[in-house]
């Protein structure tokens, strides 16, 4: 149905268009006839025909359509009612009169004059909506296009549809496309040229309809819009429109992921639903960064029931009702307490009864655990033994530790706690009942006390953005797809494993210092300076995906790699385990830091020197192979 059109007068239309096809066709035919014969614009066989014709349509659901929107397909479903009308009014009138004087060339051009008739007026009165001939609207924002794809033709339609926005032209590196037209806009030259054509059209808001190109691509054509000095959106790509992340025609900024320079992993969803569907789970730190993304994901890929385990009560009260609210389907069980309390952890699984755990509750920001290794311990090591054994002895099928790249070659106290979190795991994995699995990646975008809402809040208040140290550099990914790769390691299947993901090449953090800079419409150096501090406590230059002691094999999913672990003498993790509680609960941080340097010998921190590693062990992706000396 047209968007303002009523349906009666539609189907009156389409009648009418029947009536004149039908009885057009016959007067031409006859017109040729030496003796021409008078034909009547009224007959029992008309009737017949728009009755045939009108329950054909009907049938094939023609109403249903919206004029408003008409588009190839409608057009292909109008000639399949006529086809099809064909041969209910051959049926009709041979029962009617043996189909007498109804000539052959009728019947032939009929579905398509018929067609005709009907997909132009639908066309056209898109094409009227379209192009704003219905509105007078001058104070429209005059936009620039930067892409004459697939996403470009898309984005002029959701434009003149809204009616604030008036597109002026393209802008294109294919040189076929030079001085063609687009939706009845010009391809007006390269996207370099976005500098000079773009006060030529008077354009205010330049927009990038490019969501294919990747991140190399990106902050060239960043660059060149900034240096027009006018505000420039982009168009949300394919994952985040199915993710529920951007809506359909919304045009966003520039985010600092865009120009990373790493394409997203593709998670397997058929693998995850399977392995999730119908299932109940427990997530600890369940309204943090990753918990609760871990809660949004679980949700959405078919979880029954989750289990919130959280020790902050607003965050606990935020994640509640936006599951609930956003996923009123699935059943949440909040639980208020600390996952180092073996009677909250216990009284939360008997309460939901999980079959996964994921435990995402951790002290993560480096320079504050230095100065606080008791708690560093207490929650990164002693509670993470806590929620294990309690998920054993309730006979949890799987539990997923979340841990990070820093636990690889640990020069800091939050990474040597993560490495005897992962080993305590280790130490545990001889239940016949329980996967045991670790899920390593880099830092997250975004997390709470990231780098990024630092950088942000910095410009915010005009600069300086602060940075450790010119050369440093850091693996980076996005929330979402950090746990995209705890639930993809954990549909794998393995009884006991440890997992990291390929994450590309490190980010400069300069680099990304002045990305963030110049998307919020500033110049690094100018407008904002950068200035740097040196490295804080525990810090180091690069961090390290691999440890050479552990070889890597590849798994079903082409960015993620299993670790084949190293080993642990479980008596003795088990008796630094019970030391290290009690010199916590004596706050003896001089016996924490000695037990720590004995548990994890490969703690090194960041300001001593490190011994030479051994010489010849694979520590890359296959596709990437190198030797570390």
């Amino acid at each position: 149905m047209g968007a303002g059109l009523p349906r009666a007068a539609i189907v009156a239309h389409d009648l009418f268009m029947v009536w004149l096809c039908w009885a057009g066709l016959n007067q031409f035919r006859y017109s040729m006839e030496i003796v021409s014969l008078d034909l009547p614009f009224w007959s029992p066989e008309m009737l017949l025909v728009l009755f045939a014709q009108g329950l054909v349509f009907w049938k094939v659901g023609l109403y249903r359509g919206v004029w408003r929107f008409a588009s190839l397909p409608d057009l292909l479903n109008i000639l399949k009612a006529s086809l099809a009308g064909l041969l209910a009014i051959v049926l009709a009138l041979f029962l009617y009169n043996r189909l007498d004087l109804v000539p052959r060339s009728v019947l032939v051009l009929y579905p398509i004059v018929l067609t005709a008739l009907l997909g132009m007026p639908r066309l056209l009165y898109r094409t009227w909506k379209d192009h704003g001939l219905a509105r007078t609207d001058k104070a429209a924002l005059r936009v620039l296009i930067l892409g004459a794809g697939q996403a470009g033709e898309t984005l002029v339609r959701d434009l003149r549809r809204a009616g604030a926005y008036q597109p002026v032209g393209f802008l294109d590196d294919a040189a076929k496309l030079r001085g063609s037209y687009l939706q009845g806009l010009p391809v007006l030259g390269r996207i370099e040229d976005v500098g000079k054509v773009a006060p030529e059209t008077a354009a205010k808001l330049i927009v990038i309809a490019m969501p294919s190109i990747d991140a190399v691509a990106m902050r060239r054509v960043v660059e060149a819009c900034e240096r027009t000095g006018l505000p420039f959106r982009t168009v949300p790509r394919l994952d985040d429109l199915l993710e529920g992340r951007s809506l359909p025609g919304e045009l966003k900024e520039v985010a600092i992921e865009d120009l990373l320079g790493r394409q997203p992993m593709k998670p397997d969803w058929k693998s995850i639903r399977g392995w999730l569907g119908g299932r109940s789970v427990l997530v600890t730190g369940a309204g943090g960064s990753i918990g609760s993304e871990l809660c949004r994901q679980c949700a959405k890929h078919g979880a029954r029931q989750i289990t919130l385990l959280e020790i902050d009560e607003l965050a606990l009260i935020t994640i509640e009702a936006e599951l609930r609210r956003d996923f009123p389907q699935i059943e949440c069980v909040p639980v208020l307490g600390d996952c180092g309390d073996p009677a909250v952890v216990r009284h939360a699984l008997e309460r939901s009864r999980p079959d996964a755990v994921f435990h995402a509750a951790a002290y993560k920001h480096v320079p504050v655990l230095e100065t606080q290794l008791r708690e560093a311990i207490r929650n990164n090591v002693l509670a993470t033994e806590t929620v294990l054994k309690e998920s054993l002895q309730a006979g949890v099928g799987t539990f997923v530790l979340i841990s990070t790249d820093k636990a690889v070659d640990p020069a800091n106290v939050l990474g040597a706690s993560k490495r005897l979190g992962e080993m305590v795991c280790q130490s545990m994995a001889d239940s016949l009942t329980t996967r045991l699995i670790t899920v390593r990646f880099g830092n997250v975008l975004d997390s709470a006390g990231s780098v990024v809402p630092l950088f942000r809040e910095q410009i915010r208040s005009g600069g300086p953005i602060t940075v450790t140290d010119e050369e440093v550099t850091r693996y980076f990914m996005t929330i979402q797809e950090a746990c995209q790769l705890i639930l993809q390691a954990s549909a794998i299947g393995s009884q006991q494993a440890i997992y990291t993901l390929d994450m590309g090449e490190p980010v400069p953090i300069r680099l990304l210092a002045e990305q963030m800079i110049r998307l919020a419409g500033k110049q690094p150096g100018r407008d904002i300076a950068i200035v740097y501090t040196g490295l804080r406590p525990g810090e180091k230059l690069h961090e390290t995906l691999f440890h050479a002691d552990e070889r890597y094999r590849p798994t079903a999913h082409p960015k993620i790699l299993q670790a084949e672990a190293r080993e642990v003498v479980v008596e003795r993790i088990n008796g630094i385990c019970a030391r290290l509680r009690e010199a916590n609960a004596r706050y003896d941080l001089e016996a924490l830091a000695a037990l720590l340097r004995e548990a994890v010998p490969e703690f090194v921190p960041a300001d001593s020197p490190r011994l030479p590693r051994r010489v010849g062990t694979v520590v890359a992706f296959p596709e990437r192979v190198s030797r570390r000396t």
